[in-house]
Order: C-alpha cells, then sequence, then structure tokens
C-alpha cells in the first residue's frame, strides 16, 4: 500500500500546475510561441490531454502562468544580495533601492535575453492584462523600491512606470538585437554587424545627420548590458534630482521659502 501512495505521489507531482508550466517555458524556448501546442506539451509530459486541461483551461492562461513564472524569477531579489554595480560592496550587506532597483532590471534583462518569446508576452500582459499578475509583480518589485528612495507618494506610479517602460523597452530591443545576431549568415559575427552600422553612419551627410556621424565610433564595441545599467543609473540620477533637490544642491535657495 505504502509503494502505490509514493507511485501515485510521484505521478500527482509530475503533471501539477508547476510542472506544467515549466514544460510550457521549455517548449516557448525551443520552439517558440507556435511551437506550444497542448500536444506538444502532452507528449513532454508523457500524459494525457486531460491531465493538463485540470490545471490549465486554455493556451491564453498557459502563457500568462509561463510569462509570470518566468518573471517571478526574474525579480525575486533577497533583501541581503550584492550589488551588481559595486563589487567592493562586502557579501550579504545590505543594498540600497538603487542596487535593489539595479539587480531587479538585470534580472528581467538576462531573463528576456534568455527567452526569445519573453518580450513579446510582456508587451501583451502589460497591454491587454495589466490587471493579471505579470503587470503588478513588475510594479511591485520596482515600486518597493521607488518609495524605499522617498519619492513623494503622488508620484510613485510615474516614477515606477518610468522605469518599467524603461527597463522592459530596453531589454525588448535588446532581445531583438539579439535575434538578429542568430539570424547572421554564417561567418558573420556581432562586431562586423556592428562595424557595417558604424561605418554606414559615419557617410551619413554631414549636414543632415551631425550627431549621428559624431556618435557613430561609439557604436563598434559598446557592451549592451553595461549600456542598459548606465541608462538605469540615469533615470535614477533624475529621479534624486528631482525629488531631492536640496540633497544633490544643498546650497539651492528653496523656491518655496522664498529669497532669504
Amino acid at each position: 500500500m505504502a509503494t502505490r501512495t509514493r507511485r501515485s505521489q510521484r505521478r500527482t507531482d509530475a503533471l501539477s500546475r508547476e510542472r506544467i508550466v515549466e514544460a510550457a517555458v521549455e517548449l516557448l524556448d525551443t520552439a517558440g510561441e507556435s511551437g506550444l501546442t497542448f500536444r506538444a506539451l502532452t507528449e513532454r509530459l508523457a500524459t494525457g490531454p486531460g491531465a493538463i486541461y485540470w490545471h490549465v483551461a486554455n493556451k491564453d492562461e498557459l502563457l500568462a502562468a509561463a510569462t509570470d513564472a518566468v518573471v517571478a524569477a526574474a525579480v525575486a531579489v533577497g533583501p541581503a544580495v550584492e550589488a551588481p554595480r559595486t563589487p567592493s560592496q562586502e557579501a550579504g550587506a545590505p543594498v540600497s533601492p538603487q542596487d535593489a532597483v539595479r539587480a531587479v532590471a538585470l534580472g528581467l534583462f538576462d531573463a528576456i535575453a534568455r527567452h526569445p518569446w519573453l518580450a513579446a508576452q510582456l508587451a501583451t500582459q502589460l497591454s491587454r492584462s495589466p490587471w493579471g499578475t505579470v503587470t503588478p509583480r513588475i510594479f511591485e518589485s520596482i515600486g518597493q523600491q521607488v518609495r524605499a528612495l522617498d519619492v513623494p507618494e503622488s508620484s510613485w506610479f510615474t516614477v515606477t512606470s518610468a522605469l518599467v517602460h524603461y527597463v522592459l523597452g530596453a531589454a525588448g530591443q535588446n532581445a531583438v538585437n539579439g535575434a538578429i545576431g542568430r539570424a547572421l549568415p554564417p561567418g558573420a559575427d556581432r562586431a562586423g554587424f556592428l562595424d557595417t552600422v558604424s561605418t554606414a553612419w559615419e557617410e551619413l551627410d554631414p549636414g543632415e545627420y551631425p550627431f549621428a556621424r559624431a556618435v557613430a565610433d561609439q557604436i563598434r564595441g559598446h557592451d549592451d548590458r553595461e549600456q542598459f545599467l548606465d541608462g538605469i543609473d540615469l533615470v535614477l540620477a533624475g529621479i534624486t534630482a528631482t525629488h531631492h533637490p536640496r540633497q544633490e544642491h544643498p546650497d539651492r535657495p528653496d523656491p518655496a521659502r522664498g529669497p532669504e
């Protein structure tokens, strides 16, 4: 009887919602959204469709669950994570809100890079199903840090939205760049592609595109991940400058107090 119980438990575990979502993520990674079918899922799980439908009603629910599972792992920043931009910080030391924002942002950036389907699904979830679990999870993970930055409550949503839009936009563009890189012909690489872009910009009309020509050489060899983090720092600096002007410029008169 004990053996039968253990076997039944193993079957139940194998067909749990978590295992189904895990298999869905694996299929999405290897075959894309079009490859995620209930037939393919039943084959991967070696089960019948009825067992899957018991946990997941349809493909839209499955896509939402897969997206949420990946996002949940990406934004899971513990209270004592080492800051990604401050290697000198002691291991286990509490992170600042700024470092926590960077950690969440990098988690999402790397997740979108690893899962080619994720960027499109995030756009879908944020625009079509903002009441689902994905959107509030992302906003919560960043918004808690915005609160810790002492941003006024009236600006929480605006500031958090700016960070979320930058993170997802830049990470999504990086995912597109990655897809382009994977589609390059044999023998071609990212460095050669960037060099081609740089050369083309350098040859633009100097009267019409003076700025593009000036930065053309910076395209060569730039690091997408470092550029992404630099952008996060720019947004964070803007938040600090906007909401803590006295802290950033202690000698600046306070306009609310009038002339001294």
